[in-house]
């Protein structure tokens, strides 16, 4: 090969390395507009490097999931709430359609003690009529004097019964001593959340209030003493003064002469 020939031959090789720096420069700077593979690619082999697009796509998927996360979990907790309540709910009427089902059918025979209605087709209030006591009780000489059949009771069951006690009055007759208060308001604590639990049943709570009446020596009133309502609402409050007074001295029966 003669020296001018050689020449060439380095020129053409020295033009062709140019153009391939030049070719890679341009693929440098443009390399955000290559192809998905080339950019893929260009990852894959340099892990350090960090595209705007990929610092921008953890944070947004990190912030979205942060939110999805927080909802779901939110109303994953209150759906357990829901779900709970609904449950206590569900326990409290299956509780007392069991017990109301029990004494409807006790109640069909004559020596039955008490019978129970709904108020208004309410489950969760009731009108018991209690229809027996102790016979040698004062209160029972008083009732047959007067012709009263039955001491008429008023029920009201809380939502969240039986891990609740029910709230009870007396309606009629108007009743003097035997813990029976303004309105017709029970001392009793097992009426109380203090002396309540869940596996009393009403039979247990009319049996008690039987029990209760008779050894407060309670008797029917001629003529009422007090001018006050004969209300519920008169009744609730007695019984809330009542069990704040019990829970500060404790629930210490007193003299039957005190009623």
């Amino acid at each position: 090969m003669t020296t001018r020939s050689k020449e060439k031959v380095v020129a053409a090789f020295r033009k062709l390395f140019r153009s391939s720096d030049k070719i890679t420069e341009q693929e440098g700077a443009s390399g955000s507009t290559g192809s998905p593979s080339r950019r893929l690619l260009s990852r894959h082999h340099r892990p350090d490097a960090v595209t705007p697009a990929a610092s921008s796509m953890p944070e947004n998927s990190g912030s979205s999931r942060a939110d999805h996360g927080s909802c779901f979990f939110k109303s994953k907790k209150s759906s357990g709430t829901s779900g709970q309540t609904m449950s206590m709910a569900e326990k409290g009427l299956r509780r007392l359609m069991k017990e109301l089902s029990e004494i409807q059918r006790m109640q069909h025979h004559r020596d039955s003690t008490f019978t129970a209605e709904l108020v208004n087709d309410n489950l969760f209030e009731w009108h018991v009529r209690l229809h027996k006591i102790d016979p040698e009780s004062e209160l029972a000489a008083d009732m047959r004097e007067l012709d009263i059949p039955h001491i008429l009771l008023h029920v009201i069951f809380p939502e969240n019964f039986p891990f609740a006690p029910p709230f009870m009055r007396v309606i009629s007759p108007r009743i003097e001593k035997g813990f029976v208060m303004e309105g017709g308001a029970i001392c009793m604590e097992l009426l109380t959340p203090r002396g309540w639990a869940s596996a009393y049943t009403v039979e247990a709570v009319i049996t008690q209030f039987a029990a209760s009446i008779v050894k407060g020596r309670g008797r029917v009133a001629r003529k009422p003493k007090s001018n006050k309502e004969f209300t519920q609402r008169s009744a609730e409050e007695s019984f809330k003064s009542v069990v704040k007074t019990h829970e500060k001295y404790g629930w210490v029966t007193p003299p039957l002469a005190e009623g």
